[in-house]
C-alpha cells in the first residue's frame, strides 16, 4: 500500500512510497482503510522536531475511514463500520480516567513507541505512525478504542477534522475556558484550530471575538466564521485599548504554541481574566511570568489538551452543533489533494493559505 513517510526528523518533504504495510493486527486491534485525513499543524511540528516522534514515521493523526478487519476480543465494531480516528484513546482504568479526566489518559501514548508500519522492499524496516496512528497511509492498524463509529450522515472529511482540530478548538472555548455570554474574546493564531476556537466562542455567546493573525487570508476567514474583528499582530495593542478601554479581554486564546505569543496573550488578558493555551509548543520554549504579577493580577492560566474533556462526548457535541448549523465544518476545508500531492499541502499550511487541507485516499 501507499503511505507518506518522513525518513529523518527535520526534513521538510515527505516521500510517498508503495512498499508499506500496516503491522500489528491481532487481538484487540482493528485495521482501517483511511478515506480522508486532515493536515494538522502538529504534523509539521513532529516533522521539524518540535513534538517528539521517532523516525522514520508516517505523519497524520486526523483521519476517518472504514474498518477492514476486526481482531479477536473486539466488541462493538464490525467490518464496514465508518469510523474516525482517536489518537488519544482512554483506557478507562487509570487514575485520570477514574477521575473523569479521560483526555489526560496516557495509555494511548504507549502506542507511539511501537511501529505501526513496515517497509517490505529489499531492505525491510520498521516505520512508526505519528501519535501511534499515522493517517497519511491507505491503511492503518490501531487499538480498537482508537476507532470511534460515526453516523452515516457525517462525511469522512468532516469526521477527520472532528478527530482533532475541531474538537481541540471547540473544547478550549466550551470546556477549558468556559466562555461566558456577552464576554470579550481574543484568539491569537487563526488556522484550523484557532477558527474552531472562534466558532466555540460564538456558540457560547461571546459579544466580541477578535481574531489575531499575520496572514490576511486567515483574518478574512476568521470574520466569516464568527469573529467580530480581525487584526494583524501589530494592531492587537490598539484593539485592546479601543475595545476594552485598555483593561484587556475576558478571554485570550493562544493557538500558536510559542512562549512569545503566550506572553502577549497574558498581557492582553484583563486582571481576573483567562488565558487559555491551546498551541502545542516545544519542550525547550519556556513561558515566564513573575511571581508578583501572578499573585496581583489573578489571571487564570489554563492549558487545554485535546479540548479539555472526554473526547467521545466532544465528538458527539461537535456533530450535534454541525447538524444544527451552529458551526461550519465544510468551510474549514480550503484545499483538497491526493496523497501524491502531500508536499503541496505542507507548503499550503506553512504559507498560511490553508485552514485545513483534506487529503483524500
Amino acid at each position: 500500500m501507499r503511505a507518506a513517510v518522513q525518513h529523518e526528523t527535520g526534513q521538510d518533504k515527505l516521500e510517498v512510497l508503495d512498499d508499506i504495510e500496516a503491522v500489528g493486527f491481532g487481538p484487540g486491534k482493528v485495521k482501517i482503510r483511511i478515506r480522508a485525513t486532515g493536515l494538522c499543524h502538529s504534523d509539521l511540528s513532529a516533522m521539524n522536531g518540535v513534538l517528539p516522534q521517532p523516525a522514520p514515521f508516517v505523519p497524520g493523526h486526523e483521519g476517518a475511514g472504514e474498518i477492514l478487519d476486526v481482531g479477536d476480543g473486539v466488541t462493538g465494531l464490525d467490518r464496514g463500520d465508518r469510523v474516525l480516528m482517536c489518537w488519544l484513546p482512554a483506557c478507562g482504568s487509570c487514575p485520570s480516567c477514574r477521575r473523569g479526566q479521560t483526555h489526560l489518559c496516557l495509555a494511548g501514548f504507549t502506542n507511539a513507541g511501537t511501529p505501526n508500519f513496515r517497509r517490505t522492499g529489499a531492505e525491510p524496516s520498521d516505520v512508526f505512525g505519528f501519535a501511534g496512528t499515522g493517517t497519511f497511509a491507505e491503511e492503518v492498524v490501531v487499538a480498537a478504542n482508537c476507532a470511534v463509529p460515526i453516523p452515516d450522515d457525517v462525511p469522512y472529511e468532516i469526521a477527520a477534522l472532528i478527530g482533532c482540530g475541531v474538537t481541540t478548538g471547540l473544547g478550549a472555548a466550551l470546556n477549558t475556558a468556559q466562555v461566558t455570554a456577552a464576554s470579550s474574546v481574543a484568539v491569537i493564531g487563526c488556522g484550523g484550530v484557532g477558527i474552531s476556537v472562534i466558532q466555540g466562542a460564538r456558540a457560547c455567546g461571546a459579544a466580541q471575538i477578535i481574531a489575531v493573525d499575520p496572514v490576511p487570508a486567515r483574518r478574512e476567514a476568521a470574520l466569516r466564521f464568527g469573529a467580530t474583528e480581525a487584526v494583524a499582530p501589530e494592531e492587537f495593542a490598539d484593539a485592546k485599548a479601543r475595545i476594552t478601554a485598555g483593561e484587556g479581554f475576558d478571554y485570550v486564546f493562544e493557538v500558536v504554541g510559542k512562549s512569545a505569543t503566550a506572553r502577549t496573550a497574558y498581557e492582553m488578558t484583563r486582571r481576573g481574566g483567562t488565558l487559555c493555551v491551546v498551541g502545542a509548543g516545544a519542550m525547550d520554549d519556556t513561558f515566564q511570568v513573575n511571581m508578583f504579577e501572578l499573585f496581583f493580577d489573578e489571571k487564570r492560566i489554563l492549558p487545554s489538551l485535546y479540548g479539555g474533556a472526554d473526547v467521545l462526548r466532544s465528538y458527539e457535541r461537535a456533530i450535534a452543533l454541525w447538524r444544527a448549523g451552529r458551526i461550519d465544518l465544510e468551510g474549514l476545508i480550503t484545499h483538497r489533494v491526493r496523497l501524491a500531492e502531500i508536499n503541496d499541502a505542507l507548503d499550503q499550511m506553512r504559507s498560511g493559505t490553508a485552514l485545513r487541507t483534506c487529503i483524500e485516499l
